[in-house]
């Protein structure tokens, strides 16, 4: 099948047609009789995705492509090069590799990269596409990636791995031990061949569950791309035993944004009404559940325990996040509602406050758009108050 996707005729049509909407094409006849045309689409989708998310694949020839939901649960070609960065040696053994995407960045800090894949289909267009890519130290390997560990019975200096929820895992919240390859129960055996393990997971995993299931956890990374939580990684160190850190990071065009604190080290809050600037931290800092550190190393007062906003008389300008200068600053009630949000054009948000941003959009008849940054949140004496702000 990937000697007939490689025609030239066929990739020429490919290349063709990558502007056209995947369902109109769908309605047209198929141009090769001698080839499935569902597949043929397959193809068409995948590579039209990889356009913006993994440039390199689409851009470089003879590429072939797994099904376009293969390539939208891989990795970025952005967070997996900075994944890349965060560890190196001589060897790495990849135990669940995909479209191998994260393992073609790897392979440019590693000597040595195994790339283990249970799907032989998978696994033998990626080792095709690595010919392509001209990335020649990376092995290829079908089968269940422990048996294959245990038969090279190698020591790596790196382990990686990026487990997939089990279908039969229920409801949105769930458990690495719900994932397979199982970590939690295997993560001793697996230190037998590595003294570092990476370990990439979906960002609805909770950290706390994670981090209970998981031992010698020495960092936990929070990877955003443009305030989008993309992923989290738990880098383990066999026989590590002091305090976890996190690290929240959020790639933005050309710029990183990195924060890093000791897990359970911060004061307490402080707390204040709103002052002249309020601060939004970014998705990876919210998601990272660092809101005492926040405070504490930026001298901010936040609103209230639970509103996740902070304060200050005073710009603190490389905040994390978003940043706006408080205009006015009312109390929710019917009188402000009737004379300041009905039919209002903002851009809104809540922070603990009741409701949804849609129910008070649509009690109030407010617009999306304009320059003003509406919040609607509560503080620190429960009281609910409506911020109305314009963006730094």
């Amino acid at each position: 099948m990937i000697e007939d996707l490689l025609r030239q005729d066929v990739q020429d049509y490919i290349n063709k047609v990558l502007d056209e909407p995947i369902n109109k094409l769908a309605l047209s006849k198929n141009p090769f009789p001698t080839l499935d045309w569902g597949i043929l689409l397959e193809q068409i989708a995948a590579k039209q995705k990889s356009k913006t998310k993994l440039p390199t694949w689409f851009q470089t020839s003879g590429i072939v492509f797994p099904s376009k939901v293969s390539v939208e649960q891989t990795s970025s070609e952005r967070t997996a090069q900075f994944k890349s960065q965060l560890i190196s040696g001589q060897s790495l053994i990849d135990m669940t590799g995909g479209f191998g995407v994260d393992d073609y960045f790897f392979a440019q800090h590693f000597q040595q990269v195994v790339h283990c894949e249970m799907n032989a289909e998978l696994s033998q267009k990626v080792s095709h596409n690595f010919v392509q890519l001209k990335q020649d130290n990376i092995e290829t390997c079908f089968g269940d990636s422990f048996e294959v560990l245990k038969q090279r019975n190698q020591q790596f200096d790196w382990m990686y791995v990026d487990p997939s929820r089990r279908h039969d895992a229920k409801g949105k919240v769930f458990l690495l031990s719900d994932c397979l390859p199982n970590v939690p129960e295997l993560q001793e055996q697996y230190f037998e061949y590595t003294k570092g393990i990476l370990v990439k997971t979906a960002p609805l995993l909770d950290i706390s569950a994670a981090l209970s299931e998981l031992n010698q956890v020495q960092k936990v990374f929070v990877i955003a791309l443009e305030n989008e939580v993309k992923e989290l990684l738990f880098l383990m160190v066999k026989g590590f035993t002091d305090a976890t850190t996190i690290e929240a990071i959020n790639l933005v065009k050309d710029k990183i944004y990195r924060f890093e604190h000791p897990l359970e080290d911060a004061d307490h809050d402080v707390f204040d009404l709103p002052q002249k600037y309020l601060y939004e931290p970014n998705a990876a800092l919210m998601k990272s559940g660092l809101f005492h550190a926040i405070g504490q190393r930026f001298g901010l007062s936040k609103l209230h325990q639970h509103s996740h906003l902070y304060t200050s008389e005073t710009l603190v300008a490389d905040f994390p996040g978003r940043i706006f200068e408080i205009q006015q600053q009312l109390p929710y009630n019917k009188k402000t509602g009737k004379e300041v949000l009905q039919g209002m054009q903002t851009n809104l948000s809540m922070r603990n406050f009741p409701g949804t941003v849609e129910e008070l959009k649509r009690k109030w008849k407010m617009k999306d758009g304009s320059n003003t940054y509406t919040f609607a949140t509560t503080t620190f004496e429960d009281e609910k108050i409506i911020l109305i702000c314009h963006k730094l």
